[in-house]
């Protein structure tokens, strides 16, 4: 079994089955939690579960659609009765919408939003009362370079950034009295299936356009090392923000 700083914690991974979520996993694994891990993919949570145990690490993998609030209730309710507490919760759940607003499919704006802002605040919504009968929790939310600064053709992935910037910083100021934690992380370009879903042909011109001069972008496991950096400092101390591009991004 592995020990390390979240020895006997709870850390709750959503769009754990692959790219960030699944290397954030294994690395909190790796410092001793019990990691649940939710998507919708239960083959590849099963393969990330896999890598987990076959080191002495203990993952729970749960079935969730992240956008759904009722799914996302019912795994916030599992992992508390089944596991009896939750320290963590990462909100990493997300797809990305690239294109001119002029172009773009409101359907697909809707999943966006649906997904990236909603999700996140379901399951913010959920962990809250049990993170302040604890007296303890931490929520880490991903958002994005995008977050920040914003350029045409990724109007509506920003705009939903933007707003998991917004919902953060106020949650902070909301909880930070009960002892509760609140980290953004804000990834420039990462090597991610994220990047692969697009179907849009503008879209991924886009895209090409934003990587171009990138000669080695950022990998999961980049990012998962500044989650876990920030969840396993001293109760004390808050990382509120973390900004990671590749070095040749400009």
């Amino acid at each position: 079994m592995m020990v390390g700083k979240l020895d006997a914690k709870v850390a709750i991974i959503t769009g754990a089955s692959s790219g960030i979520g699944a290397a954030t996993a294994i690395a909190l694994a790796e410092e001793g939690a019990h990691v649940a891990i939710a998507a919708r993919r239960i083959e590849r949570l099963n393969e990330v579960a896999q890598k987990i145990e076959a080191v002495g690490g203990k993952a729970l993998p749960i079935v969730t659609d992240a956008s759904d609030e009722t799914q996302v209730n019912s795994l916030v309710h599992h992992v508390n009765k089944t596991l009896g507490r939750i320290d963590i919760l990462v909100n990493n759940a997300g797809i990305a919408a690239l294109g001119t607003i002029e172009d773009g499919n409101p359907a697909e704006w809707r999943q966006l939003f649906d997904l990236n802002v909603l999700g996140l605040l379901y399951a913010t919504h959920a962990v809250l009362p049990i993170f302040k009968a604890q007296g303890v929790g931490h929520v880490v939310n991903l958002s994005s370079l995008a977050g920040r600064i914003t350029q045409a053709g990724i109007s509506v992935y920003s705009a939903s950034k933007y707003g998991v910037n917004a919902i953060s910083e106020a949650l902070r100021q909301e909880v930070h009295k009960h002892n509760i934690r609140v980290t953004i992380i804000e990834p420039g370009m990462v090597a991610t299936e994220i990047n692969n879903n697009l179907t849009d042909p503008a879209a991924k011109q886009a895209l090409e356009a934003l990587l171009k001069g990138v000669v080695t972008p950022l990998q999961p496991e980049d990012i998962a090392r500044a989650i876990a950096y920030a969840v396993t400092q001293p109760p004390h101390v808050n990382v509120n923000e973390i900004l990671i591009r590749p070095t040749q991004q400009e």
